[in-house]
């Protein structure tokens, strides 16, 4: 056994030791598990791919993640999304074993912040349903969290201009391409710090998504579409017939005349020539086949809470009706229990 007059080693060589290897101190490295080149994700753990649960339907599952959104645009497929303003996770889970191509957790009329955002992205990441954020305002902070969770998206609010198109762009590179900032040796995106490769390739699968909702948005459209950078202008309809005038009647006239416009314009120049994709929300008086049948290449039919509130409006509905109606017959045992296995199955 050692004793006090004989220690292992003195006390200036451990102090030495401390110094050396503490994380207050110069090397930044200490700050992160340090893992040998030669291992990998795959090595450390065989099933980093297989994302399946035995609680999950097994069609509703995959075992390899699909591809890229900004991949699947390339490959000409139309993708249809939803909205998530409600910032539950439940929600987002549900939304994406229901097949949504992609989910928007929306921080601009979403009561939710990064905080609130992060619990939904573990949510569609079970589900390897790909996550956009959108963003409260166009902002460089705003930006950096956001990018920082690791999103295959990301929305900017009223860009109306190819100088705010650029400033967009800045916000999600790294310098000298751009103004992000940078800890990415400890952030979600990179796996907290685990994928070596990340600063390689963080550009490759990240869809920058600009949104064009006023006048002079729609003035400017072919300048914005054609900034380098930008992947997909995301057409604004009720801030556009705001904009316009017709706050109350997105579906006039006039707004449907200047919304075509635009579209026209987006859709001018091939992305592959330096253009942009054409994105946009379905509206009761334009629905998602209208939007894919004029060259929309990703649409949003939906927003988590609308849904719920039509559910649930149609539910009390149904029920007052009944009562007034006196269309329920206690003595009909066959049709209420047919009602409750109907109830209890949707």
């Amino acid at each position: 056994m050692a004793t006090l007059s004989s220690p292992p080693s003195s006390l200036s060589t451990l102090r030495k030791s401390f110094l050396s290897n503490s994380p207050i101190f110069p090397s930044f490295r200490c700050l992160v598990p340090q893992i040998k080149k030669s291992l990998t994700l795959k090595t450390l753990n065989p099933n980093f791919k297989i994302l399946q649960s035995s609680a999950v339907p097994a069609a509703a599952t995959t075992s390899e993640i699909p591809l890229p959104l900004k991949t699947r645009l390339k490959n000409g497929e139309t993708l249809y999304g939803i909205f998530l303003l409600s910032f539950s996770p439940t929600l987002a889970e549900i939304a994406g074993l229901a097949g949504y191509d992609f989910a928007v957790v929306d921080m601009e009329h979403g009561y939710g912040g990064i905080s609130d955002a992060l619990p939904c992205l573990h949510a569609l990441a079970a589900t390897n349903t790909p996550a956009i954020l959108r963003i409260p305002e166009s902002s460089a902070t705003w930006a950096k969290k956001a990018l920082d969770l690791g999103p295959q998206g990301i929305m900017f609010p009223m860009i109306d201009g190819p100088k705010s198109a650029r400033k967009a762009v800045s916000y999600c590179r790294f310098p000298p391409n751009g103004i992000r900032g940078s800890a990415h040796t400890v952030v979600r995106a990179s796996s907290y710090g685990i994928d070596e490769g990340y600063l390689s390739n963080y550009s490759d699968d990240l869809l920058i998504m600009c949104q064009v909702e006023c006048t002079d948005g729609v003035k400017n459209i072919k300048d914005i579409a054609a900034v380098e950078g930008v992947d997909c202008i995301q057409m604004g309809p009720l801030d556009l017939s705001a904009s316009l005038g017709y706050l109350w009647d997105p579906g006039h006239k006039k707004v449907r005349e200047v919304l075509n416009a635009a579209e026209k314009g987006v859709l001018k120049r091939a992305p592959a020539e330096g253009g942009a994709y054409l994105s946009g929300f379905a509206m009761p008086h334009d629905g998602p086949e209208k939007l894919k049948s004029r060259g929309y290449h990703m649409v949003s039919g939906a927003v988590d809470i609308g849904l719920f509130r039509n559910a649930a409006v149609e539910d009390v509905k149904k029920f007052k009706m009944s009562v007034v109606d006196g269309s329920e017959d206690d003595s009909d045992e066959k049709d209420r229990k047919d009602g409750e296995e109907k109830y209890w199955s949707e």
